[in-house]
Order: C-alpha cells, then structure tokens, then sequence
C-alpha cells in the first residue's frame, strides 16, 4: 500500500507509481497551459480530474480537435497518441490530479519510456 497526502502547488509533479500507472498533479496559473499542438504521449492514456478551478482541454481525435469545458469534477481521458493541451482559462489554480497508464514520466517530470512524447 502507498499513501501520499497532495499539496497542489503550482507545476507538474509525479506523486508515486505502482507497475503500470502512475499518479501525477498538475497546476496550471490564469492564463497559461501545458502541452500544445504536438504534445502528446505515444504509449500512455492519461487520465485527468478536475479538482478545482476552470479551463479547457483542446484534444485532437481522429484529425479533428475537440474542445472541452473543465471544472471541478470532469474527468477526462486522453488517449495515447492523441494530441492535447490544457488551457486554464479561469482566474484562480487550475489543479489537476492525472493517472497515466502506463507511466509517462520520471521522477523529475521529464518524459520516459513508452509515454515519451
């Protein structure tokens, strides 16, 4: 069993992973985003809950980009390959709680194995 109590500070950081998920927070300032136009984890769904705050999910399917509406609550999944950024469009933290499956980061947050982008 593992246990982590999660502080939600600005940033991305990877809490803990056990075989094959990992458990990751992201926190996101008005007006900025993560990922972009060609981010994306090759190997890797990611599965991301709002915990609080406001923003939108802009995520390419099948060559069309999707756009979605988040706030506390929505749970989004973003599958591998798929291209994707997460946009805070609200005037408090975005703070995200994410799953990968299988683990797309290292320690540090940089990109690994079969989640590289």
């Amino acid at each position: 069993m593992r246990s982590k109590t999660l502080k939600f500070g600005e940033g991305f950081r990877v809490a803990f992973e056990v075989r094959k998920a990992q458990a990751a927070e992201m926190v996101i300032p008005p007006g900025d985003s993560e990922g972009g136009p060609d981010n994306r984890h090759r190997g890797a769904d990611q599965w991301l809950f709002v915990v609080a705050g406001s923003g939108q999910a802009i995520v390419e399917t099948e060559g069309r980009k999707r756009r979605v509406a988040l706030a506390p609550g929505t749970l989004l999944v973003i599958e591998k390959g798929e291209k994707h950024e997460v946009r805070n469009t609200g005037r408090t933290l975005l703070r995200t709680l994410n799953f990968y499956y299988p683990p797309a980061f290292a320690k540090d947050g940089d990109p690994k194995g079969p989640g590289k982008k």
